[in-house]
C-alpha cells in the first residue's frame, strides 16, 4: 500500500509546484485575463501608442491611460498603487482636482482721451505766410430754357424745353418739331466776336475793325449796318471786335437796336436800346411786353424776356431776336481779350429770319442767300474768316454808299434817300435810352 501512494504524492506536489509558478509568472495587481489600454496624444512622444495593462483592482478592470504621468489610471478615477517592500500593493487614494476656478475677464479699458496739442506758435517775422484757404465752389447756374410761343401750334405752345448743353448763348423752340434750337447755331445768327452762319448754312467770321460800321444786309428795300465795337490785340493784327448796335432801313423808315455801354453787368438791369423813326420805344420790363406801330407796314417790338432781350419784326420782310451779353471774364481769360473792369463791352447777339429778299441781296450776311451762292471761304480752315472788308464798309450806321449796297426804297420821299442818311451821326450814352442821331 505504501508504494501506491507515494506516486500519487509526487504527482500532487508537482501540480503545486506548476501552480506556484504560473503565480508568480503573473505581476501583482495584474488579472489573468487584464484590459490594456494606450497613450493616444501625439504630443506626449515618449508615452504615445504605448499599451499598458490594467490594474486587477480597476472596477471591471478597464482604465486609461495618464499620458503626463504614462500610468494606467482606473476609469473612475484611481491610479495603481504603489508596491511594497513585499512585492504586495496598498491601496492609495488619489483626491480628485478641483474643479476649475471660473475664468475672469478684466473690465474694459475706458476710451482713449482725444489727444490735445499745445496751440501753434505765432509765426515769426522770418516764416512764410499759411496759405490762402481754397475758394468756394460756386453753385453752377440754372439750365436755360425756352418755350414755343406760337399758339398755332398748341401741342406745343408753352411746353418749356432745356436748351442743348452746347449751346454758347440761349436757345429757341421750333414749333414745329417741337425741339429747342440754339440761337447763334442757325442759318442768320450773328454772335460772338462776331461769328456769322449764312443762309447756305456755312459759319465764318468776319471781325471788320472796331469803331466802324459794316453793311450786314444790302436789298433793294432793305438795308442792315452793323456798328463794330473792339479791342486791339497787341499780340495779332486784328481787333477783337462784336456788333454793338444794328440800323435797319426800309421804306422810309430807320429802326435800331443797340446795346448800352455797361462797365459791371447785371442781368437784372435793362441795357437794350431801342429807337423808330428817331423816337425812343419804351417797353414795360415784363417779358412778353409788346410795342407796335402803327404804320405800314406794321413793327412790332416783343420782350423775349424782362430785360436785355427782344424780338423785332417787320411785318412782310424780317424777323430779329437781339440779345445785349457782356464779355464775362471767363471768356476774356479764354480768348485772351483783355476786358478790363471799366467796360464789359455789352454786345449783341443775333438771329435774322428773311421773308421777301431778292435775287441781288448783298453783304456780309445777306450774299449767303442768293440763289447759287459759291462761298469764297476756305472752309478747311478752323476759324474761315470773310475777308472784303473795303467792300462792306459804310460811312455811318445809316449810311447806304458800301461798295455792295443794293438799297433804293420804295418811297419816293427825299427825305430819307441814302445821301441824306449817310449824313447822320448816331451814338448812345452810358446811362442812355436808345440812340441818338445828329446830321
Amino acid at each position: 500500500m505504501v508504494p501506491m501512494a507515494q506516486p500519487k504524492m509526487q504527482l500532487s506536489l508537482i501540480l503545486l509546484l506548476v501552480l506556484v509558478a504560473m503565480a508568480m509568472a503573473t505581476p501583482p495587481g495584474i488579472a489573468d485575463h487584464p484590459s490594456r489600454a494606450r497613450c493616444n496624444i501625439k504630443k506626449y512622444k515618449y508615452c504615445y501608442n504605448l499599451e499598458h495593462v490594467c490594474p486587477k483592482f480597476c472596477p471591471g478592470g478597464q482604465c486609461t491611460v495618464n499620458c503626463v504621468s504614462c500610468k494606467p489610471v482606473c476609469l473612475d478615477g484611481t491610479s495603481a498603487p504603489p508596491h511594497n517592500g513585499d512585492g504586495s500593493s496598498s491601496p492609495t487614494y488619489t483626491p480628485p482636482s478641483p474643479p476649475p476656478s471660473p475664468t475672469t475677464y478684466p473690465p474694459p479699458s475706458p476710451p482713449p482721451s482725444p489727444t490735445t496739442y499745445p496751440p501753434p506758435s505765432p509765426p515769426s517775422q522770418w516764416e512764410n505766410p499759411p496759405p490762402s484757404p481754397p475758394p468756394q465752389s460756386q453753385t453752377p447756374p440754372p439750365p436755360k430754357t425756352a418755350k414755343c410761343k406760337n399758339k398755332n401750334y398748341p401741342k406745343c405752345y408753352n411746353m418749356r424745353h432745356v436748351c442743348p448743353s452746347s449751346c454758347a448763348g440761349d436757345c429757341e423752340v421750333d414749333c414745329v418739331t417741337c425741339k429747342p434750337l440754339c440761337n447763334c447755331d442757325r442759318p442768320g445768327a450773328v454772335c460772338q466776336d462776331p461769328r456769322f452762319i449764312g443762309g447756305d448754312g456755312t459759319t465764318f467770321y468776319f471781325h471788320g475793325k472796331k469803331d466802324q460800321d459794316f453793311c450786314l444786309v444790302s436789298d433793294s428795300n432793305l438795308h442792315i449796318n452793323g456798328h463794330f465795337i473792339g479791342k486791339r490785340n497787341e499780340n495779332m493784327r486784328r481787333d477783337f471786335t462784336w456788333v454793338q448796335s444794328i440800323a435797319i432801313l426800309f421804306d422810309n423808315h430807320r429802326l435800331v437796336v443797340g446795346a448800352m455801354k455797361t462797365s459791371t453787368w447785371d442781368d437784372s438791369v435793362d441795357r437794350l436800346s431801342l429807337t423808330f423813326d428817331g423816337q425812343p420805344v419804351t417797353l414795360p420790363e415784363t417779358e412778353g411786353a409788346k410795342w407796335q406801330s402803327t404804320n405800314v407796314p406794321s413793327v412790332s417790338i416783343t420782350r423775349a424776356s424782362d430785360t436785355n432781350n427782344a424780338i423785332v419784326e417787320v411785318e412782310g420782310k424780317l424777323k430779329i431776336t437781339a440779345k445785349v451779353v457782356p464779355i464775362t471774364e471767363e471768356d476774356s481769360r479764354i480768348h485772351n481779350y483783355g476786358i478790363t473792369k471799366e467796360d464789359c463791352f455789352a454786345h449783341l447777339d443775333l438771329g435774322f429770319k428773311f421773308y421777301s429778299l431778292s435775287d441781288q441781296v448783298n453783304g456780309v450776311l445777306g450774299q449767303t442767300y442768293k440763289p447759287g451762292y459759291v462761298s469764297r471761304l476756305n472752309i478747311g480752315a478752323t476759324m474761315p474768316v470773310m475777308g472784303g472788308d473795303r467792300d462792306f464798309r459804310s460811312t455811318s450806321l445809316f449810311a447806304t454808299d458800301c461798295a455792295v449796297a443794293r438799297f433804293t426804297g420804295v418811297n419816293e420821299d427825299d427825305s430819307f434817300k441814302g445821301s441824306e442818311l449817310a449824313g447822320l451821326s448816331c451814338a448812345s450814352g452810358m446811362d442812355g435810352r436808345g440812340v441818338v442821331c445828329k446830321r
